[in-house]
């Protein structure tokens, strides 16, 4: 990073960032791609670029743009979310159908697009399969709306699915992917799509704030991020099925019964204990997790946590639960 080659992005002219750009662009299989700060930034442009104010998206109600993004869609885009009730996450043609609107009246919202997110978040990491995203993505076609795929954890989606991520992202508009989760990058996100899209996606970015002077500093470390670890996601999807099958010991916990990726939601059962006291006597011990409700916390595995802090991290989370 710090002896990258730079210049100013916002005249495209960092050389860096347009070599992460053009490898990511090859990675997912579109002609573009747009370096961003950060995952939140890339899904507001996304939106923002392919479609008007007022009109509808559609999506899962538990996904990532919703819950996590700061009521972001009304306040900069003017848009209305209809959230869908998908299975783990995941959205189905039959849902879509059903709450697409035919006609032009104009009592309706016009629905331009449909939001997927790959892997699924709150859904603990679950992934759409191939099967499962053409299907999305002709049924929204058949709607007449767009596809945008968020993608932030798309690299850990296509080593779940042993698929390459061109072939994951190939059926959407859009899609973002993240450099700073599981790839371990300092910061950053990209989004991409045709020439076209990406053009006017540059517009939204400057006008978010999201324009950047010497950002080939920072593109350095994803495009080293992006090259050199995708590679070793696996090590995470196992570290995590294992720090799962130890925490099935307490009677006090419940777990998915599979765990496909990088991510475990636990659920505190038969305690008083809540997600948030776990959460804090937990770092107490130097083991740090996030709550998302009275009793539900996410724990993640990642580039940080080896293989040997397994045991460690699930003995203290035990301990904690069981006193």
């Amino acid at each position: 990073m710090a002896s990258a080659k730079v210049g100013d992005d916002v005249f495209s002219e960092d050389p860096t960032v347009n070599e992460l750009q053009e490898h990511v662009a090859g990675l997912l299989g579109k002609e573009a791609a747009l370096f961003v700060p950060s995952g939140t930034m890339a899904n507001q442009i996304a939106l923002a670029a392919q479609t008007s104010r007022g009109d509808e998206i559609l999506l899962d109600e538990d996904a990532h743009i919703l819950n996590y993004e700061s009521g972001a869609p009304a306040m900069l885009s003017g848009l209305q979310l209809r959230t869908l009730r998908g299975e783990n996450g995941h959205l189905t043609p039959k849902l879509i159908h059903a709450a697409a609107r035919s006609g032009g009246m104009s009592h309706y919202a016009p629905q331009t697009l449909v939001e997927i997110e790959n892997t699924h978040n709150r859904s603990g990491g679950t992934a759409y399969t191939l099967e499962e995203s053409v299907r999305i993505c002709d049924t929204a076609r058949e709607h007449n709306m767009r596809i945008h795929l968020d993608g932030a954890r798309l690299w850990n989606a296509a080593v779940y699915l042993g698929a390459s991520e061109s072939e994951i992202a190939a059926y959407c508009d859009s899609v973002s992917v993240c450099f700073s989760k599981g790839l371990g990058a300092p910061v950053g996100s990209a989004l991409a799509g045709s020439k076209d899209f990406i053009e006017c996606a540059h517009r939204y970015r400057k006008a978010f704030g999201g324009g950047m002077r010497q950002a080939g500093v920072i593109a350095a470390g994803a495009l080293h991020a992006v090259k050199h670890h995708r590679a070793r996601l696996f090590e995470d999807h196992e570290n995590a099925r294992k720090l799962a099958d130890r925490l099935r010991e307490s009677k006090y916990l419940k777990l998915s019964d599979e765990i496909q990726t990088n991510i475990i939601i636990v659920y505190l059962v038969n305690t008083c204990l809540s997600a948030q006291e776990a959460v804090d006597l937990c770092a107490k011990e130097g083991v740090l997790f996030f709550a998302e409700g009275p009793t539900r916390f996410r724990l993640v595995t990642h580039l940080d946590f080896p293989a040997t802090a397994v045991d460690r991290a699930a003995d203290v989370v035990l301990k904690t639960i069981n006193r």
